[in-house]
């Protein structure tokens, strides 16, 4: 009964949780954020009715609201109690100390129990157990004097780790540029054999490797160009290519047709992008020697193929480059474009040719002389315009055989129609064959070889001209105002030695009808610079070896001529015999005038006794005033005159007068101006006697060898010319020189050498010649006159000191004597006195 009566437990669900105060609700910026951007679905929170929720969780089951509200009471008043109760203990705040767990499992914060007095400061506010709100305060205020400490010792640590990490970051980069140039190095070496070991397949990768052309980086630029240039050497055809027409295009063809089609378009826009990449990095100074170089390695290989024009005129416009590097590139490769005319059959000769025409006429001929010494490297037929009569003939001929066979096939029965037309159809054939074998093969036939030569010839004598009338109505002011030229060449005509020596090469060419003038022209050049010169037209004088060569050239010209012209050289002789004495050596060439006395003077078999003798004259003054080699040129010279004269070797008798033949002239006249009238038959070759005493023994033998000619006429010619002998000479000097400081055995054996060089004169191989070594001795040539300066600086103060001294013992020697006199007489004084 008592249990059923007795009154039953009611538990209380948990108490709500404090309400907290807006300020005190910390709210992080991402849930800010996250409400902001999803308002729509956050918007019934600020709906909810929190009353009826309290009430709703707050209620238990089978109690009246009335007894459940006395209980909530009782338990706030407990609550009450029991924080009054904790007034006067002194909590440690839970953040400042450890928790501890009980034997039961149970969790709580360590505890003391303190009398709190009235003055509420006396306590320690750390020890105080605080709020939940002045916790998360002290917590926020924590974290940011950590941050603010973590700032400060991250600025004094910086200085250190920032150089590091600099020096990291540069090593870095160092590394993965060179990883880089390795990959792009690497890539470009597939791409290039994947497109030699097969072009169709691959043609496609020729835009890839062009892409590396474009890099920033100029080492892969200039290994890109490098690569392609390697690529299209290989892969060119033999052949131009021709891309198909819209009507070809619409044509049904094959797929082989279809993949050729496109083997070719690619690799010619391909090939025509390289160009245009290597004519755009041409103007840029660091790849301008890689670019020519791809060009002139590109023009040379692969003549023939599309797009010739733009190599040619890149080349040519380099030609006479003032980088000496290039411009032998480029002069190397136009040299091989024209002796290696099988390439291209001709074609890229004749254009070659005009632009070089064109740049010599826009630059107004100042251009350095290798830009015209390529034409040297030109080959013509000798009988260029010979043969037009005989292919005249040859025409009619065919023309009276055609008639023939047509008047004989009109005459024939109409039966043999089918045999007439089955002959014409073959014929149709054959002719269509020809003209197909003409259009691949880069052999064209002999009319059209003819028309591009007559066009070269035409072009190369076309510049010629204009270098010789610019040279004649060229000033002095207009040379000087021209002075910022790149040309190589000496003088204010830098191309009129390359082109005297062309005319020289092909005067066998040269039309009839300019050869009149020409020769005037070459003329009037030889003369500038001479007093006799009264033109009225004042052109800047030529140098010697410019006008030695317009003698040479009139003399090729008349000679490769000879039947045509009638022309009186006593000018060109005149010319001659002056330049002997303006002849500088070390300013003018001395092989000029070797080659000028070879050909005026040499090859003529006769001249006229008072000319000869005038010449074998003045040649030996010369020889008697210049260098061993000049020396040995004119004395060579000299011998075969008097050996083709034989009057003229009464010169070699000691009689006043000149012997028994004086000419006209009686008296000798060393300053004349005409060999003609100089009359040097009235005087004695009195200087081989001291060219006999040269201090070269190859010039003293040859010497005392024409002083002992007579006047037999059995005398045997020396096969040798001037030119040889200089140039054997010259051999023999830079050997000597080169060999100076051997000892007495080998100066034993170059004298040896030398006699036996002037017995038989005989060539001479050239020494290998040592740059270093020569600087050596260079070297210590100028500090041996310096130390010998030096010396003599020393021995004047050296004799100065002397003679001062000796000086000064004399006077000390004189004095002596009147010392002891003055001493004397004082001694007598003072004897007197006492």
């Amino acid at each position: 009964m008592g249990k059923g009566k007795q009154r039953k437990q009611i538990i209380l669900p948990p108490e709500l949780p404090p309400e907290i105060a807006d300020d005190d609700i910390e709210v992080s910026d991402e849930d800010l954020q996250f409400v902001d951007e999803n308002k729509d679905y956050a918007g019934f929170v600020s709906r909810l009715d929190t009353h009826s929720i309290n009430k709703q969780v707050t209620r238990v089951e089978g109690v009246n609201e009335d007894a459940l509200e006395a209980l909530y009471e009782k338990r706030r008043r407990k609550t009450l109690e029991q924080k009054e109760n904790e007034k006067s203990v002194v909590q440690v705040d839970p953040v400042d100390a450890l928790p501890v767990k009980s034997l039961d499992g149970e969790v709580y914060y360590l505890s003391q129990t303190a009398e709190v007095t009235e003055n509420e400061g006396d306590v320690d506010k750390s020890v105080v157990k605080l709020t939940k709100a002045e916790r998360r305060a002290k917590l926020k205020k924590t974290k940011k004097e950590a941050k603010k400490m973590g700032k400060e010792l991250a600025k004094t640590e910086e200085v250190q780790p920032t150089q590091q990490e600099a020096a990291l970051a540069e090593v870095k980069e160092d590394l993965t540029a060179e990883e880089a140039f390795e990959a792009k190095k690497r890539k470009l070496a597939e791409l290039g054999m994947a497109l030699l070991a097969d072009p169709e397949a691959n043609i496609k990768s020729l835009k890839e490797m062009l892409q590396f052309a474009k890099d920033g980086d100029h080492s892969i630029v200039k290994l890109g160009l490098l690569s392609l240039l390697a690529v299209f050497k290989d892969i060119i055809p033999g052949y131009r290519i021709r891309l198909p027409t819209e009507k070809e295009l619409e044509m049904k063809v094959s797929k082989e047709v279809k993949k050729m089609r496109f083997y070719e378009s690619t690799l010619l826009s391909a090939y025509k992008g390289y160009l245009q990449k290597l004519l755009a990095l041409e103007k840029q100074p660091r790849f301008h020697h890689v670019v020519v170089r791809c060009i002139c390695t590109l023009l040379d290989a692969v003549p023939h193929f599309n797009f010739r024009e733009s190599l040619l005129v890149a080349v040519v416009r380099n030609i006479g480059s003032s980088d000496d590097v290039v411009r032998r590139i480029c002069c190397s490769t136009i040299k091989s474009l024209f002796t290696s005319e099988g390439k291209h059959g001709g074609e890229a000769t004749v254009e070659a040719v005009r632009l070089i025409a064109d740049h010599v006429k826009v630059h107004d001929c100042q251009l350095h002389p290798d830009s015209v010494e390529v034409l040297m490297s030109l080959s013509f037929d000798d009988d260029l315009g010979k043969p037009e009569v005989q292919e005249g003939n040859n025409k009619m001929k065919n023309k009276k055989n055609k008639k023939r066979k047509n008047f004989e096939e009109s005459n024939q029965p109409q039966g043999n129609d089918r045999k007439r037309s089955k002959q014409e159809t073959i014929a149709k054939m054959k002719e269509e064959v020809a003209a197909d074998y003409k259009a691949v093969s880069y052999t064209p036939d002999v009319e059209e070889w003819k028309r591009m030569q007559s066009e070269t010839l035409s072009a190369v004598f076309e510049t010629y001209f204009r270098i010789l009338r610019h040279t004649m109505r060229s000033s002095v002011a207009s040379s000087e105002a021209n002075g910022n030229i790149t040309s190589g060449g000496s003088g204010a005509h830098p191309l009129l030695a390359p082109c005297l020596s062309g005319l020289g090469k092909f005067s066998h060419l040269i039309d009839m009808d300019y050869i009149g003038d020409l020769m005037n022209y070459l003329k009037r050049l030889a003369a500038r610079g001479s007093s006799s010169d009264s033109s009225a037209q004042k052109v800047q004088n030529l140098t010697v070896s410019e006008r030695l060569r317009c003698c040479i050239v009139a003399f090729k010209v008349m000679r490769s001529n000879l039947d045509a012209l009638n022309v009186d050289l006593q000018d060109f002789f005149v010319q001659l015999y002056n330049l002997v004495l303006e002849f500088r050596p070390g300013r003018d060439e001395g092989e000029v005038l070797a080659e000028a006395l070879k050909i005026m003077l040499c090859d003529d078999r006769q001249h006229d006794m008072q000319k000869a003798a005038a010449f074998i004259k003045r040649l030996a003054t010369f020889a008697l005033c210049f260098g061993s080699a000049e020396s040995m040129a004119a004395l060579v010279t000299l011998k075969q005159l008097l050996q083709r004269n034989v009057k003229c070797r009464n010169l070699l008798e000691n009689d006043a007068g000149g012997g028994s033949v004086s000419g006209s002239i009686a008296k000798y006249q060393p300053y004349g101006s005409d060999p003609s009238l100089s009359g040097a038959l009235a005087s004695v070759l009195w200087e081989l006697n001291l060219l006999s005493k040269h201090y070269h023994p190859a010039i003293s033998t040859l010497a005392s060898g024409i002083s002992s000619m007579n006047s037999a006429q059995n005398q045997v010619y020396i096969s040798i010319s001037p030119q040889q002998a200089f140039k054997n000479l010259l051999l023999e000097a830079e050997s000597f020189e080169y060999n100076q400081q051997g000892g007495t055995q080998k100066s034993n054996k170059r004298k040896g050498r030398s006699t036996a060089l002037a017995s038989t004169l005989a060539s001479v191989e050239p020494p290998p010649v040592d740059e270093n070594e020569v600087s050596k001795k260079l070297r210590r040539h100028f500090i041996l006159l310096r130390d010998i300066k030096e010396n003599e600086r020393l021995r004047g103060e050296l004799d100065r000191t002397t003679s001062a001294l000796q000086l000064y013992e004399e006077y000390k020697k004189q004095r002596k004597p009147a010392t002891l006199k003055n001493k004397k007489s004082k001694k007598a004084r003072t004897t007197v006195g006492m």
